[in-house]
């Protein structure tokens, strides 16, 4: 589907995928461009615009200008428990935004093929029978992100269908690596790690929920997967994204603990738990591999090492804050 010259816009591209998607990309001889919000930085040598995708005017015509023949949709409020505490702000960025995105594409000469990324939040609570979950499973949100997400899909499908739009759907099951935010539990595991080897924590980190099941996969392999998608996917499908195997929590954070370099006591901190949480997840990703020939390459111990090396570099020069925000 995609050729080099093709122009092709990630939306929302200052983000943890955004970063390693332009990488992936730019390494394919793919001509890249990109948007962030203008409180953002970019650090490359790509074209790159301050975008609101509230504002639909103003996605329109950078659709206009930049007048890409693939699009892919990041730009989300990507947290479940912000979307707990924000969710007017949630459904207005995931619903909205994309709504923006399919309008600006439809509505050029000859439309982009679009992948809005979706997340595996959307099955919600799969009973073990349904296990791994396929595309084909019913979409049952139990959070308002994933609701959002589910709002999300259904549309590009609608657009799809209706319009005979070049649209993807991707469900992204839980992808973790270095640059991720600490909103994220395997990434808050590590940043709590570096900052108490370079000593501006107590030797306690501070867990919520361990007992979760999820797919895990390197960030680098779900950004391989997203560009094999963009060039041989179907238009108007679902995709799932995963390591196709789940594991718990616990097992992720006795990695961590097992590669840090100091004494950590683990701690229970209610204030982690969400007010409901899914106690499984794993995907059947037979459709991505029969379409794409994909496979994860990256170990998780191997993610995990390269996660803490990350932030063991922020604590050591001193660069990041202390609360918790998105760097």
């Amino acid at each position: 589907m995609n050729s080099n010259g093709e122009k092709t816009l990630i939306i929302g591209a200052a983000g943890f995928v955004g970063v390693h998607l332009m990488t992936c990309l730019s390494a394919e001889g793919r001509n890249v461009s990109a948007t962030k919000l203008s409180q953002e930085t970019i650090d490359s040598d790509i074209a790159v615009y301050d975008l609101d995708i509230l504002d639909a005017d103003a996605v329109r015509t950078l659709f206009e200008d930049v007048n890409p023949g693939c699009v892919f949709h990041l730009a989300a409020q990507s947290s479940v428990a912000l979307s707990w505490k924000e969710p007017a702000l949630t459904v207005d960025i995931n619903i909205k935004g994309a709504v923006h995105v399919l309008e600006a594409a439809r509505a050029m000469k000859h439309p982009a093929r679009v992948l809005l990324i979706g997340s595996s939040e959307e099955y919600g609570a799969v009973r073990p029978e349904q296990l791994p979950v396929d595309e084909e499973t019913p979409l049952r949100p139990g959070n308002i992100y994933a609701a959002t997400k589910a709002a999300q899909d259904m549309l590009g499908a609608v657009y799809a269908n209706a319009y005979g739009m070049d649209v993807l759907m991707i469900r992204a099951f839980n992808h973790i690596g270095p640059g991720q935010s600490p909103m994220f539990a395997v990434s808050d595991f590590c940043r709590q790690v570096a900052r108490i080897e370079s000593g501006l924590q107590e030797p306690i980190i501070r867990v919520g929920n361990l007992s979760a099941k999820r797919d895990f996969t390197d960030v680098r392999d779900v950004v391989r997967a997203y560009s094999l998608l963009s060039q041989r996917g179907e238009g108007g499908t679902a995709y799932n994204v995963g390591s196709g195997c789940s594991v718990s929590i616990q097992s992720i954070l006795d990695i961590i603990l097992a590669q840090a370099k100091a004494d950590i006591r683990v701690e229970r901190d209610e204030t982690r738990f969400r007010p409901a949480d899914v106690p499984v997840v794993e995907a059947d990703t037979k459709r991505l591999r029969e379409t794409t020939g994909w496979r994860p390459e990256i170990p998780v111990s191997e993610t995990i090492a390269d996660a803490l090396a990350w932030w063991r570099m922020y604590c050591r020069d001193d660069r990041i804050g202390i609360d918790g925000r998105d760097i």
